[in-house]
């Protein structure tokens, strides 16, 4: 998976106007956990955030705060109710050397054998949650969807990656090829050509 460098600044743990005040900076303060460590408060640009918080890739984050390097992982966001913005991110401290789980986007691709048949293309899910080593990961997790016919499904279950395990329910749906009224129409002729054959051969 893709690294993206984030450079932070440490904060003190402050009081509800602190925190206005880092936000009216155009800052967005943060917290990264986990690894047995003492949190670290730190704040990063909203600007610089956006890589993360506006795409819909996921990264491995090289983490610099003040000179000190982390290996992290973004973990939750906060959002303003109004303007959408980002007003706070946690990240979770991982190591090179141990699991991690994370969600990697869903690269769906195939000339679709439902399609073909006069179905619709439901897409269910963009990301699935995995688990494996930072470098085992992957960009993107691809399904292949030429195979699909009418009526069927893919999900979490019927997938499996190299180096990785899905964590997401096996239930999960991925995919769905869905009957349209251009399905059941084309499902009536191809039944009415038989008797018609048979019609014409009787006369």
């Amino acid at each position: 998976m893709k690294h993206i460098i984030l450079n932070g600044k440490t904060r003190a743990k402050g009081k509800k106007s602190d925190v206005k005040a880092i936000r009216k900076n155009g800052d967005v303060p943060c917290v990264l956990y986990g690894m047995g460590m003492d949190n670290v408060l730190f704040t990063v640009p909203a600007k610089e955030l956006k890589q993360l918080t506006h795409t819909p890739n996921s990264y491995i984050v090289d983490l610099d705060v003040d000179g000190t390097k982390y290996l992290a992982v973004m973990h939750e966001l906060q959002f303003h109710p109004v303007t959408d913005a980002t007003i706070h991110a946690d990240f979770l401290a991982i190591s090179a050397d141990k699991p991690v789980v994370i969600d990697v986007p869903l690269n769906i691709f195939g000339s679709c054998e439902g399609v073909k048949q006069g179905g619709k293309l439901l897409i269910e899910a963009r990301k699935l949650k995995v688990s494996g080593l930072p470098d085992a990961l992957p960009d993107v997790l691809d399904v292949d969807i030429t195979n699909l016919k009418l009526g069927k499904q893919i999900t979490a279950g019927d997938l499996s990656y190299e180096g990785v395990t899905i964590v997401s329910p096996k239930s999960t749906g991925v995919c769905t090829v869905k009957h349209t009224r251009a399905a059941a129409a084309a499902d009536t002729a191809e039944e009415a050509a038989p008797a018609a054959e048979g019609e014409t051969a009787a006369q």
